[in-house]
């Protein structure tokens, strides 16, 4: 009678086992986080393309850099072998002062064709400063010089 008993309670408990197997796998378990009822929408600052950098008169030369780099770096997209000439009526064109500006020589004093052109714009205490050649183009701003310049050494008289 022992093992008849032994038998009908191993018999219930493997079932009972059974049931509760059976009935885990019918459970609705998402590995997926719940979606939010309410759409999210992106902001829209990140949808939007940045402002193309603009001119600001009455701002400083820092205030300007952005746009005196884009205003260079579209000319010399379209133009590689721009000269100084190109640069500098490029950069009055987008209304820069031309009067504030410097430029140094596109010629060495041997004339051979200069490595880099440096260019300035003096802008409110401040200047604009960029130099393009062989090290491609880079732009900065600096304080005036004592001399009330922007640019060190010989610069070219821009009479045109």
């Amino acid at each position: 009678m022992r093992s008849v008993t032994n038998t009908r309670v191993l018999g219930v408990a493997v079932a009972a086992v059974v049931a509760i197997v059976g009935l885990t796998g019918c459970t609705t378990q998402s590995t997926n986080p719940v979606e939010p009822s309410v759409p999210v929408q992106p902001s829209a600052s990140s949808s939007a393309p940045p402002a193309a950098p603009q001119l600001q008169l009455g701002g400083t030369a820092e205030d300007n850099l952005p746009y005196f780099t884009a205003v260079v770096s579209a000319l010399l997209s379209a133009e590689p072998d721009a000269s100084g000439r190109d640069i500098v009526d490029h950069l009055a064109q987008s209304g820069f002062d031309k009067s504030s500006m410097e430029l140094t020589a596109d010629t060495t004093a041997v004339g051979l064709e200069a490595d880099n052109l440096q260019f300035s714009v003096r802008m409110n205490g401040g200047c604009l400063i960029g130099q393009e050649g062989n090290v491609g183009l880079h732009t900065v701003t600096a304080p005036l010089l004592a001399t009330g310049t922007c640019l060190v050494g010989n610069t070219r008289a821009i009479d045109w």
